[in-house]
């Protein structure tokens, strides 16, 4: 594993076809999870989406905030940020616009994601910024042993809510686009394939990407297990249509069953570092293009 110091490093060269194996993108150090956990299906996603862009490790930047999910990037040959708790998000953004060059994947747990960083996902989705936010959603704090979370469901039982919680849990995929994300959804790790290619979706697309993944912890929540998510996720209708704001909406809404894949994409919006580079071009009329554009868009 690099050092976690961020080093801006050459842009590749597009790769019409995979260049490196799934080896190339490994770091040598053992996973440390425990047996069973989803966050093994999504690190194996992690290094088949980077294979199948074809990218060099060094142009690539894992960013994670803290927990058991943030442990990924040490796992990974690629340059890589452990964060401090939360704060995902804004060294993601300064890394992207400080380099845009550099292909940024940002991972967290919903912990990190939706309670002590939630403030900071909202303004980063706002923002349209061109990351691809990979969140591995346990509905568990896994790393403090067990407790819930802003995913949880009502009345789940831990050792802080002996009675069950009384708190309506967070849908991210309707904050993501109430935020204003650009490219909002999800998966399941024990469909590591499917992920894989929303993950190249995800990357692929200019802007803020969010793939709300369930991730199961066998350890702590023996509620939303593997079967738990086999019985109740179905893969969305070959008729959705993602650019259809209402219709991602109310399938983001829907319990049972849980809708797997892109539930809403807007295309051919500028991202934030679009709009920082057209405001320091020295030409206003790129300036003012972006900023139409950005105004179009909530008028």
């Amino acid at each position: 594993m690099p050092d976690q110091i961020f080093t801006p490093a050459t842009p590749a060269t597009p790769a019409t076809t995979p260049q490196h194996s799934v080896e190339d993108y490994k770091s040598g150090v053992k996973p440390t999870w425990c047996p069973g956990c989803g966050d093994f299906g999504v690190l194996n996603a992690v290094y088949n989406s980077l294979r199948a862009k074809g990218y060099a490790p060094q142009d690539v930047v894992l960013v994670s905030g803290i927990g058991c999910s943030s442990r990924l990037p040490f796992f990974s040959s690629t340059y890589g940020f452990h964060t401090v708790h939360g704060r995902t998000m804004p060294i993601a953004t300064g890394i992207k616009v400080a380099n845009p060059e550099l292909k940024v994947l940002a991972l967290s747990g919903d912990g990190d994601a939706f309670a002590i960083g939630g403030g900071h996902f909202i303004h980063a989705a706002r923002r349209n910024l061109d990351v691809c936010y990979v969140i591995m959603d346990n509905s568990i704090y896994g790393l403090t042993k067990g407790q819930t979370s802003p995913t949880s469901m009502v009345g789940f039982v831990t050792k802080t809510t002996p009675k069950g919680t009384p708190d309506r849990p967070v849908n991210p995929l309707q904050l993501a686009m109430a935020s204003g994300a650009t490219f909002v959804a999800r998966a399941f790790s024990g469909k590591p394939k499917e992920l894989a290619e929303l993950i190249v979706q995800g990357i692929d697309h200019k802007g803020f990407a969010i793939i709300d993944t369930y991730s199961p912890c066998p350890t702590f929540n023996k509620v939303n297990t593997f079967k738990y998510y086999r019985d109740q996720a179905v893969d969305l209708p070959r008729d959705h249509d993602a650019s259809d704001v209402m219709q991602a909406w109310a399938r983001a809404q829907s319990t049972d069953p849980v809708y797997l894949g892109v539930l809403y994409r807007a295309e051919g919006e500028a991202s934030f570092e679009e709009h920082i580079q057209a405001a320091h071009s020295g030409t206003e009329e790129n300036a003012a293009a972006v900023m139409e554009q950005i105004l179009e868009r909530y008028s």
